[in-house]
């Protein structure tokens, strides 16, 4: 696909962004709130590498696989229970001290946004991170201005993949899905832009568990949100 272009003056109408791994790196906070909470409970810390491949569902499962040491975790056991609600405590705790203190936005990300904006595009973030770390991120980062509308993980009952948010998002601004884009990096961002009927852009550059992002079926993949102006 000739990617030059693809986001120019007639499409789309409004374009929904994934956040952690799309538009900021926040994967240095969030590893630095995941082993401020396994030293927490006595346990080796994760580090920087294996976070960036927890990172995508949502902090439940981040905890979750923090807590196993690994991506694909086994549902836990009820005496495990306990251990999950403590653990996911101390991480909101820390990640709300740390939330946007070492992220930084990706290159190529406020050009999208202005080209987007000048063309008249509306645009949201739909994210699988708590909606009370959202803003505060966006804010922190310069991004808030950019966006009419944010939906967080808990924004609604359900959470990407379903395609609720999106819908949501998408009706809120007036969209539909012929001229509505979803842009992420993860098997998520995709897998919820086929169940709502969209099309999706990911990016090469994010975090999906250490899988290439050219095999998500998305309808265009690149290494740089420029590389679509």
């Amino acid at each position: 696909m000739n990617l030059n272009g693809l986001f120019n003056d007639r499409w789309p109408g409004v374009a929904l962004f994934d956040l952690d791994g799309t538009l900021v790196d926040s994967a240095p906070d969030l590893a630095a709130a995941t082993d401020r909470m396994l030293e927490h409970l006595g346990r080796p810390r994760a580090g920087l590498e294996k976070v960036r491949n927890w990172v995508g569902n949502g902090s439940p499962v981040l905890v979750r696989r923090a807590l196993a040491d690994q991506a694909d975790w086994e549902p836990a056991r009820p005496e495990d229970d306990a251990l999950f609600e403590d653990a996911l405590a101390i991480f909101f705790q820390a990640y709300g001290e740390l939330n946007g203190q070492h992220a930084r936005v990706y290159d190529g990300v406020l050009d999208c946004l202005a080209h987007l904006k000048h063309h008249g595009c509306r645009m949201a973030v739909v994210t699988n991170k708590p909606e009370r770390f959202v803003a505060p991120l966006l804010e922190r980062l310069g991004l808030a201005e950019w966006f009419e509308l944010t939906l967080g993980g808990d924004t609604l009952p359900v959470k990407k993949p379903d395609p609720a948010p999106l819908l949501r998002a998408m009706e809120a601004l007036n969209g539909t899905p012929g001229t509505t884009v979803m842009v992420g990096d993860s098997a998520a961002d995709v897998d919820a832009a086929l169940a709502a009927g969209i099309p999706s852009v990911a990016v090469r550059y994010g975090y999906n568990f250490g899988k290439p992002a050219d095999t998500l079926g998305a309808d265009a993949v690149v290494d740089s949100l420029a590389e679509l102006l």
